[in-house]
């Protein structure tokens, strides 16, 4: 089965094709939050390599957030209109899910951190045995402070990944860490799709229209629109 995996949570953009687990292609970009221009011409290469059509993929997978609030809606918006009244199944993966498969490869605990901006990250804690991953926490927004907290109760160091890896791993005082290759830190559209197909034969895929983002906390106009009214009860 044909997958078409997307990214574009953070300032990185990838899509990867794949024949189940196998990677056919993958295309990955650092080039700002300009992915309503990159993604489609991406896509577009990717299927034409393979001479493949939309309508010949077996499974839609996109980082359903957290993320930049932008990217993740183009990364859904993107997914819904390419499987848009054709019945293919689609999954969305948890960001953080996906990063954290980048280190399936090395046994221990993994923590992907993303820049939540307001002095937070999303994160989330898990462990990998060096094939899987298996979620120790629920994806969240807390400060650094409070991650490096949580992480000092562990006996053992952690490997982090994401955009959120330079500013953090600065801050803390009281965990240890090993490092991780810069290859590894960044959103791939190949996790994307292997996550996605393990949720799909669990029978865990949705319609287009039941594909939705999520964002772990309200954008910046919703947090400023709630402030300006509860202002305005006083």
């Amino acid at each position: 089965m044909k997958i078409l995996a997307l990214d574009s949570t953070a300032t990185v953009a990838s899509v990867a094709l794949t024949e189940d687990e196998a990677l056919l292609a993958e295309y990955t970009v650092l080039n700002g939050n300009t992915h309503s221009e990159t993604l489609l011409p991406m896509i577009k290469s990717a299927l034409e390599t393979f001479g493949t059509q939309p309508r010949d993929i077996g499974l839609f997978a996109v980082s359903e957030g957290p993320g930049s609030f932008t990217g993740v809606r183009i990364g859904v918006a993107t997914v819904k209109g390419l499987a848009f009244d054709s019945k293919t199944p689609c999954v969305g993966i948890s960001t953080l899910e996906a990063l954290a498969y980048n280190l399936v490869g090395f046994a221990g605990l993994i923590c992907p951190v993303m820049n939540a901006r307001r002095s937070q990250v999303y994160t989330a804690l898990v462990r990998s045995d060096g094939e899987s991953i298996t979620r120790l926490t629920e994806d969240c927004a807390i400060s650094i402070a409070e991650l490096d907290e949580l992480l000092s109760e562990y006996t053992e160091p952690v490997r982090f990944c994401g955009d959120g890896y330079d500013i953090t791993l600065p801050e803390l005082k009281k965990c240890e860490y090993l490092p991780t290759p810069i290859r590894l830190r960044s959103q791939s559209a190949y996790s994307v799709a292997v996550c996605a197909l393990k949720k799909y034969k669990n029978g865990e895929s949705v319609s287009d229209t039941a594909l939705v983002a999520t964002y772990l906390r309200l954008s910046q106009a919703e947090r400023e629109l709630a402030e300006k009214n509860k202002a305005s009860e006083k």
